[in-house]
């Protein structure tokens, strides 16, 4: 039996050791997991421009934070289990990418911290409470794609003054209610739209011939990171079967797509470090509002409108923000 001086001797040693314990725990770099939806070459500017962020926020890679990677490689389908991985790992908080990403992290942890770029509203898709208090362990950077649409169509409809109809292109996983806005807007618009639906890389031949037979004149391109991931070949079919392709970020444009608008990913991404960073001083994800780009450009492919045979109008170029080729 221990005695009351022994008992309290113990105590105070214990309590005694309990804040070097915190700061040794404290001084232990954090651990950040990364998933990519691409891969280290293809989204190498999106992680750079996080790891610019974090340097900003006074943190040093190696000394106050590591990095545990995880890229699903264009396959949306390796999203599960790569996030299983992260939390497994005991990572400090996830960063993560798209709907796909953030259902997968939702169903398997609702206590890691998680910090999502997403280009829309992550409201009625359920991953938050509202924007301004997301409730959950969720939060991060979010673009208004409900509100950019009608804005892009237009942009495309003044560059292709006899446009009539245009194909959608969709990811089969995108949210419906994209789909939807998109529809919606073309008709207020006059344009006649084809939805096109792919799964995977193979079907995108498929779908831009359905689009060159039924003679529609553009292509606009939703939001979705795994057609991100999967840019080259839809570029190089834009090309080769001559359709002029609309899409929501420059990446694509600097890759050799025709036109974008919409918000700069890299800066979302370089936003979402300071999320990460109060996380790891102790924010709540759950009371940290999520942030909406006050900012979106418009880029154009001037070489790629050559190859296509297009004369861009002086009033789109005029309000481009950036001119390539």
């Amino acid at each position: 039996m221990i005695d009351r001086r022994t008992f309290v001797g113990l105590t105070a040693a214990l309590l005694g050791n309990a804040p070097l314990r915190a700061r040794a725990q404290a001084n232990a770099p954090a651990k950040i997991g990364f998933l990519g939806n691409a891969n280290p070459t293809t989204g190498a500017s999106q992680l750079e421009s996080f790891r610019r962020g974090l340097r900003e926020t006074g943190r040093v890679e190696g000394r106050d934070f590591t990095f545990v990677f995880r890229w699903a490689d264009g396959d949306p389908d390796r999203l599960t289990t790569l996030v299983a991985e992260l939390v497994a790992a005991k990572v400090d908080v996830i960063v993560l990418s798209g709907p796909l990403a953030m259902r997968a992290a939702r169903d398997l942890t609702r206590t890691m911290p998680i910090v999502f770029v997403v280009l829309n509203d992550p409201v009625p898709m359920g991953f938050a409470q509202s924007l301004a208090r997301p409730g959950g362990n969720m939060t991060g950077m979010a673009s208004q794609y409900d509100e950019l649409i009608t804005k892009q169509l237009q942009l495309l409809k003044e560059t292709l003054p006899a446009l009539t109809r245009i194909a959608i292109l969709r990811h089969s996983q995108a949210s419906v209610s994209i789909q939807t806005k998109a529809e919606s807007s073309a008709k207020s618009l006059g344009l006649a739209a084809r939805i096109l639906t792919v799964a995977n890389v193979a079907d995108l031949e498929g779908a831009f011939k359905q689009a060159r037979n039924e003679r529609v004149g553009a292509v606009h391109v939703l939001p979705s990171p795994y057609l991100g991931a999967n840019r080259a070949p839809l570029i190089a079919l834009a090309s080769r079967f001559r359709l002029p392709a609309f899409y929501e970020l420059r990446l694509y444009v600097e890759d050799g797509g025709l036109m974008s608008y919409g918000p700069n990913l890299d800066d979302l991404y370089g936003r979402a470090a300071t999320y990460v960073d109060r996380i790891l001083k102790g924010a709540d994800p759950a009371t940290m509002a999520i942030e909406q780009p006050g900012r979106f450009e418009l880029v154009i492919n001037r070489k790629t409108a050559a190859a296509l045979g297009l004369t861009i109008p002086p009033s789109v170029l005029q309000r481009a923000d950036e001119v390539i080729g």
